[in-house]
Formats: structure tokens, C-alpha cells, sequence
């Protein structure tokens, strides 16, 4: 893997004393900013077209005369400073796009707040949206109520970095010791693990990015605490949190005392993006210069999409005009000031000095080519493991133990629908933190007597002491390891759904979110049992006002009743999901709890 060299300061320092690399850094680019003034200055008094042709600008000396053209665009806060001033030098330069003036405003908006609006359908009033992670158009996009969002390459690149105080640092053997993203999160959960924090994952790329690394980096590492593991390190990184990389920087030391170092509220190390950390180590309020690890196993980078916003319904002006910015953007100019804002430039190339003020050095990683960005399916995971892991949970499972669930999977061979269903429920109970308060049920016709469902766990706190020696974790995981299915047995769906919401209505725990999921692959079969219509009667009836309790339905395989399930979920607020393989439960049981935490407000 290539790195760029990147020798002590030592030996660059020159004769005399040497200066500190921020004032040296600082006085580089001052001579290369007045260098540049002088330049321009001469090009356009006598070469203006050799400027055009060179940097991509076309200056002219008197306003233009057929109007302005105007764009509106959206910027992730980090970038925004960057494009604002490419806009501003195109405005005093009365660069033209059509033969019209070039009129950009850029607004500061987070990725997460313009998706949310865009999701919800709303015209945000811009034509072209920057956030710092295509996660966010693809979340918009996936509502089916956004505008059309074409995508027409990346403006910059910055990578995700842990950094550290200087004495967390030290500790972690910075710059000599490198990491793997699993050895990362090792390092915020162990015995002496050190003080964490991150962006908040549901409103942070940089955050989400990093969960999602530190899951698969625990799921790969395999073992039967995988889900542990993962879920250990968002609760290290929960407990200091802030919306984004500027306000999660304000967690960390505000000196270099003893008191401020160890304080218990204050982080030692942050998951962090390289340009975050350029901007801090730059600032003049840096008291405690950070120091990067790169994760060697996967470099994943924010790639700021250059996104039109219904391109369709923009006109020809401002169409040319987007694409025209752009160019300004991507140009020798434009990409100048991207770089002295801290960004790369897509690709993730980075020169020394940027890394070196980053705080980044060898042998740490810092040109070594992005890896493919998390899927779908593992970023859906990483949102739902953080909503499980920062807000208590108190769910009821019930499983579906009739016959049909002992019908084998396609493609798995060997393996019936209570075989995958088992492992999944397995897999997602690890998901959970000692804290949350999970029960399990069983259900059939006439399972327990006249009764279609037979209670196997009730729901009580993960680490509670379960009477055994053991946990109710331990319980539970006994319990879904003797899972079967009844031979014979029918599908008494209505009833048991009652049954199971009008228990969780009784054992209601406050400030937590309540739910019940419920696994299923048949249609109801009790004849005597109550009729689809009365069913969601009674649920409706058994709701509460400002006592959120969302019914989730998983319906499995091709013979479930979706239509059915659908109503049950929808009378709770709740939802219905169908799966055609059981091993996708454990991810869709993620993020219906997912949806269903943001719907009641947690």
C-alpha cells in the first residue's frame, strides 16, 4: 500500500530555531496566497485568456450585460466555507456562464436535515445539494418522495481517522503502532479503554461510517460475541456524542491539566475526518493538537456528491450554470481552496503537509486507495444497532412455533424456517445492551391448553441475575436454542397477538420504547379464534395516547399473510415486513425498530 513520506520536523525545521509546523504551515500560505494575488493581478491586466484556458476562470473587466444567472446550493457545514468563497471569487471576477453573470449562494445544511426534507418531499429551494456522504442522497432518495437527484461526480474527499489528545495518543503508541478498525474499537472497550466519542450516527456520515466499520470489522472477527463487541463500542462512543464533527470536538480537553484530561465528561480520542481534525489542529483555539491513527484495513472517506436537485425541472440557464460551477470547483483555483480548507481531492490523494497538519504521520496510512463504502445493508445495520444500544429498549418476541415453520429454506440445505429464524433471533439478541428489557414467546394452536401461545421468558433486563447463576440474557439465548416447532401444529395468529400487545400494554415501561415483534409464516387457522376485523379492533381499542406501542410483523416465507399483517401493525403505528429468507430477520428486525424508535420520538 503506497504512503506518501512524510519526514520529521526535525530534519525540515532548517537553520536557527525552528518554527512551529502551524506557523510555518501558515506563513507557506501566505507567501502562496500573495504569489497568486500578483499573478492574477498580471494575467488579467495583460493574458486573460491564457487564465481561462489555465485555471478554468473566465474573467471579464465590466459586468456582464445579459443578466445574472443564479444557483442555489446546499453544503454539508464543513464544505460550505470552501464553496462559498470558489462563489465569491466568481462573483468579483464576473465569471460567466452562457454569457451571463454567475450568481452562486451557498447555505450551510447538514447532510441529515436536507435528506429529511427532501424525504418528506419538500422543495428546499436549491438546485444543487453537496453533502459530505452519498448515504444521504441515496437515504433521500429511497423514500420515493424525493425529486430526481442525479449525481454528477464528487467536489472533494477527506478520510475517517480516530484522532487523540496527545497523552491518549502516547498511550495508543502514535505514530509508530497502527490499527485495524477492529483493533480501534478494542481500544474504546476495554479494561482500560480510553474515552470515546463520535458524531451522532442518525445525523453524522462520519459517525455512521465508522459504527458501520467497527460492526463488520466485529461480524468478520466472527465468535458468538460479535454482536457484543459492536454493540459495546456504540455505547462507548453513546456516551459522548454530538450532532457533528465541529460540536463532538468541543467534547474534548480544554486543556492539558490533569483534571480536564481525566475528566470523566471529557473524550480522549474521536472518531474523527481528517479535514475535521485539519480544521481543529489549524485553529487558533487548538490548545491540544490531535493525532490521527488510519485505520490500515479500510480507508473509507466522506466523498461529497455534487448532486443537482430535480434536474428535470431546472431550466437551461441553470442546468449550464450548475455544471459551470462545478468546473470552477474541480479547477486548479477551485481546488486550491478546497485544499486549504483540509480536503483532498476525490480520489482521496493527499499531499504531506495537509496530512502532517491533519495531525496524521508514519507509518500511518495516508494515501492508501478507499476500499468500497459500506453497503445498505451494513449502514441499515450500524442505524439500528445505534438505536438499540442508546435508548433502552422493552420488546416482547414472539415466535411462530406451528408446523410450517419446520418447511426447509430454499438454498439452504439442511436448514428449515426455525433453524434460520433461531440463528437470526440469535444474532440480533447480541445487538442488545445489558439495559434493555427482552421477552420471549412461543406460538401455536392450542399450544398451552385452550390457549394458542405459551410464555417461554418474561421480559426483564438483559443483565439482571436470572435465579440460575446465569443472566436473562443466558436465558434467553437457552430458550431460543430449544426452539421448535409443533408437529401438527396451526397457526393461532389473532389471538396470540392480542394476547401478546394487551401483556405489553400491562407491563409498559416508561422513557423506554416498547414494542412487539412478532415472527410468523402462515395466515391465522383458529377457527374459533377472532377474525382479522376484530383483531385490529382490539388492538385499536388497546392503544394508549402519549404510550407509544408499536406492533411489529415479520412475515416469513411465500405462505404468510402480508395483507393481514400489514392491518394488525398498521391499527398499533406499527409496521409489517415480509422476508423470504429468515436470515434477513435479523437485519429487518433492526430496522423496523429502527423506524419504529423515530415514529414514537424513542
Amino acid at each position: 500500500m503506497g504512503r506518501h513520506s512524510l519526514p520529521d520536523d526535525s530534519a525540515r525545521a532548517g537553520r536557527g530555531s525552528p518554527l512551529p509546523p502551524e506557523e510555518r504551515a501558515e506563513r507557506s500560505g501566505r507567501r502562496r496566497r500573495t504569489g497568486a494575488v500578483l499573478t492574477v493581478s498580471l494575467l488579467l491586466a495583460g493574458a486573460a485568456t491564457a487564465v481561462a484556458a489555465r485555471t478554468g476562470w473566465q474573467p471579464f473587466a465590466e459586468p456582464c450585460g445579459d443578466g445574472t444567472v443564479r444557483l442555489r446550493v446546499a453544503a454539508e457545514p464543513s464544505v460550505a466555507p470552501a464553496l462559498r468563497t470558489v462563489a465569491e471569487q466568481a462573483r468579483e471576477r464576473h465569471v460567466t456562464s452562457d454569457g451571463r453573470c454567475l450568481d452562486v449562494r451557498v447555505t450551510a445544511r447538514t447532510g441529515a436535515e436536507t435528506a429529511a426534507a427532501l424525504a418528506r418531499g419538500e422543495d428546499t429551494g436549491h438546485q444543487v445539494w453537496v453533502p459530505d456522504s452519498a448515504l444521504w442522497v441515496l437515504h433521500a432518495a429511497s423514500s420515493g418522495r424525493a425529486p430526481q437527484l442525479d449525481t454528477a461526480g464528487n467536489v472533494a474527499s477527506t478520510p475517517l481517522t480516530l484522532a487523540a489528545v496527545p497523552p491518549a495518543a502516547k498511550t495508543l503508541g502514535w505514530p509508530e503502532k497502527t490499527y485495524d478498525w477492529a483493533e480501534l474499537a478494542a481500544a474504546v472497550t476495554g479494561r482500560d479503554a480510553l474515552r470515546a466519542g463520535a458524531a451522532d450516527p442518525a445525523r453524522s456520515a462520519t459517525g455512521l461510517l465508522a459504527l458501520a466499520r467497527v460492526r463488520s470489522a466485529a461480524t468478520a472477527a466472527g465468535g458468538t460475541d460479535a454482536g457484543l463487541r459492536a454493540a459495546a463500542t456504540a455505547r462507548a462512543l453513546a456516551r459522548h456524542t454530538a450532532p457533528g464533527d465541529a460540536q463532538v470536538l468541543a467534547t474534548l480537553p480544554r486543556d492539558a491539566s490533569r483534571a480536564e484530561l481525566h475528566h470523566p465528561q471529557r473524550s480522549q480520542v474521536l472518531f474523527l475526518s481528517e479535514q475535521a481534525a485539519y480544521a481543529h489542529n489549524r485553529s487558533g483555539g487548538a490548545r491540544q493538537r490531535l493525532r490521527l491513527f488510519y485505520p490500515r484495513d479500510a480507508a473509507t472517506v466522506l466523498d461529497y456528491p455534487y448532486t443537482l436537485l430535480d434536474a428535470a425541472g431546472l431550466s437551461t440557464g441553470q442546468t449550464r450554470a450548475a455544471s459551470r460551477f462545478q468546473t470552477l470547483l474541480g479547477g486548479a483555483e477551485g481546488r486550491s481552496v478546497l485544499r486549504r480548507h483540509g480536503f483532498r481531492p476525490p480520489g482521496a490523494q493527499a499531499d504531506p503537509e495537509l496530512v502532517r497538519t491533519a495531525g496524521g504521520r508514519e507509518p500511518q496510512p495516508t494515501t492508501d486507495a478507499p476500499v468500497e463504502p459500506p453497503s445498505a445493508e451494513e449502514t441499515d445495520a450500524a442505524r439500528g444497532l445505534w438505536t438499540v444500544t442508546i435508548q433502552s429498549e422493552r420488546i416482547t418476541t414472539v415466535v411462530d412455533a406451528s408446523a410450517s415453520m419446520a418447511q426447509p429454506v430454499p438454498g439452504r440445505p439442511g436448514q428449515t424456517r426455525m433453524d434460520v429464524t433461531r440463528s437470526a433471533l440469535i444474532q440480533a439478541l447480541g445487538q442488545f445492551t445489558a439495559d434493555d428489557e427482552i421477552g420471549l414467546w412461543e406460538f401455536a394452536l392450542r399450544l398451552d391448553g385452550d390457549r394458542d401461545h405459551r410464555t417461554l421468558v418474561p421480559a426483564a433486563r438483559l443483565g439482571d441475575p436470572a435465579g440460575d447463576g446465569g443472566t436473562q440474557r443466558d436465558r434467553l439465548l437457552t430458550a431460543l436454542a430449544g426452539l421448535r416447532t409443533v408437529p401438527y401444529g396451526a397457526t393461532g395468529l389473532h389471538d396470540t397477538v392480542l394476547a401478546a400487545y394487551e401483556q405489553a400494554r400491562k407491563g409498559y415501561a416508561e422513557g423506554r420504547f416498547n414494542a412487539v415483534v412478532v415472527l410468523t409464516d402462515g395466515a391465522d387457522q383458529d377457527p374459533d379464534g377472532a377474525s382479522l376485523r376484530a383483531a385490529v379492533r382490539g388492538l385499536r381499542e388497546s392503544a394508549r395516547p402519549g404510550r407509544p406501542l408499536p406492533l411489529i410483523v415479520i412475515a416469513i416465507g411465500p405462505d404468510a399473510d402480508e395483507r393481514s399483517c400489514r392491518r394488525l401493525a398498521e391499527a398499533t403505528g406499527g409496521s409489517a415486513h415480509r422476508v423470504d429468507d429468515p436470515a434477513q430477520i435479523h437485519r429487518v428486525v433492526l430496522e423496523a425498530i429502527t423506524v419504529a424508535g423515530s415514529r414514537t420520538g424513542g
